[in-house]
Parts: C-alpha cells; structure tokens; sequence
C-alpha cells in the first residue's frame, strides 16, 4: 500500500461524497486506501456513504474528539507507506499524484507536503504556504500586511505556482510518509481544531526534515463549510495559537512571547466585538 488517505469529516456529506469521488478518479498506477473518521456529525445521513463507498474504511466516533485526535485515530489504522490527510471539502483536480510520490520518494529527508489549493472561485489560498509563527510575521497575520516582497507569515517570496522547501503547509491537504507521522508523535492532541497543522510542520522541520511547497498542481477547496464563524470558533482559533506560542516561546524566548500574548489578547478582543456588532 502507498498511500492512506485519511480525511475527517463533520456534516459535509455531499462535499464527503465529491472528495472521495474525485481520489477514486484521479489516484492511479498505485496502491492506495482511504479512511473516513466522522467526527460524531449531528446529522447521520451521512451513512448513506458506507454502502455507496464499500471500499471505504469508515471510522464512527461516539463524540466529536476535535481535529487533531480524530486523524491520530485514522492514522493508527493506516496501511500505507504515506499518509495524506485530505479535508472532507476538497477536490483532487487532475492525475498528477504519481509525480508528487515520485518527488517524494527522490527527497532526501523528506519530511511532509502540501499542494496549492483555490477556493470554488478559483483565488488562490495563501495558507497553502507559510512560515511559523514568529513576532513580525505574527503581527502581519494579525493585524495587517507588510513588505509584499519580504518573506512573511504566507511566504509571498514563494510564487503560487512554484516548488519550493517551506516551513509550513495546511493540514487541508498534507501528505509525509506514515513512518515521519509515528516518529514525530502525530498532531499534539492539545489542540481541537487549528494550529495543529503549524504544529505538526514546524515539529517535522526540529526532528531535521523537510517541508515542501507543490505549487505546480492544486486542489479545490470549499475552505470552512463545516465550521461556524462564532465565538466557539473564536475561543478555539485563538486558543490553538496560545497553545502554540506557550509550547515554543514562553520559555525559549520571553520577550517575544510577551509581545505576542498581547497581540493575540488584542485581535482575540477586536474579534469578539465584530460578533457582537
């Protein structure tokens, strides 16, 4: 088996159903299995796709574990050589995965990569491409941006379309060999939902491997069908970069991270009062 495909899904049965459609289409000349972690959706119908996709292995949680645990869970079931986790609201676009395997198999330490990625009207993601968190690059993300030229938080000295070594890449569509994933501990369980992705990446980057930006093919993705713009969300996007900077800076570097518990308090607040507006 070369790769498992594993995708968490939460109430998105027809964008499910196009995702698994579209990998079935498009993986070819290997070996390769898909599993689906449902995250406890409130609504069941999406079971239709058990018997609709019978060579699906599909895992049914009795609650709904956050991002980071539900992939942990399908990974522990995985086959293959790499593991790709794959958002339940993409597409794969073309028969181009052959190439990135191959890529990836001539990679000296190859740590985990991601594909450009659009949204439905074609704009592309910048999220497809990052580096970690850092003090200036955090404040651009947060706040506004700076120097188009300079290598900030979404790497703009990278092109769209380019390959290129990157710190970090969404957990939208990630792919690293299954061996990389059990070494460096999979996602940190602490986080529900975002920042997992950073995490992940930037823990790959410390263990000596590397990161990789595939800007030559790219996958649809609908970005956020399943998620709620409320202040749960809030408390757990801002949460999950709490959780980032306490793990990497409170200690290792002070100032920073002084700095940038203020700024997150700051955007966390400013947040908080548009949803009130």
């Amino acid at each position: 088996m070369k790769v498992s495909v594993i995708i968490v899904h939460y109430q998105v049965k027809d964008l499910l159903r196009n995702c698994i459609l579209s990998i079935q289409k498009y993986f070819q000349g290997f070996d390769y299995e898909i599993i689906v972690v449902d995250n406890h959706s409130p609504n069941p119908d999406w079971k239709v796709l058990i018997d609709e996709f019978d060579k699906v292995n599909f895992i049914e949680l009795k609650e709904n574990l956050g991002f980071s645990k539900a992939n942990n869970i399908g990974v522990k079931s995985a086959k293959g050589e790499y593991v790709y986790i794959l958002n339940p609201d993409t597409e794969i676009e073309g028969n181009y995965f052959q190439e990135i395997l191959d890529f990836a198999d001539n990679q000296d330490k190859f740590g985990a990569l991601g594909l450009r990625m659009h949204d439905a009207d074609g704009k592309f993601l910048p999220e497809s491409k990052r580096s970690v968190p850092a003090l200036v690059n955090s404040f651009e993300k947060l706040f506004t941006k700076l120097n188009n030229d300079s290598k900030t938080y979404y790497r703009n000295d990278v092109s769209e379309t380019e390959i290129a070594e990157v710190e970090v890449m969404t957990g939208a569509n990630l792919l690293m060999k299954k061996a990389v994933y059990e070494e460096v501990g999979g996602f940190d369980e602490r986080y529900f939902m975002y920042g997992e992705d950073i995490d992940l990446c930037y823990t790959i980057l410390r263990k000596g491997y590397k990161n990789f930006y595939y800007g030559k093919y790219s996958i649809l993705h609908y970005k956020g069908e399943s998620t709620v713009r409320d202040k749960i969300y809030l408390e757990r996007f801002f949460g999950a970069m709490d959780i980032f900077i306490d793990k990497y800076y409170k200690k290792q570097k002070p100032f920073q991270y002084i700095l940038m518990k203020i700024g997150l308090k700051l955007k966390h607040f400013s947040e908080e009062l548009k949803l009130k507006n």
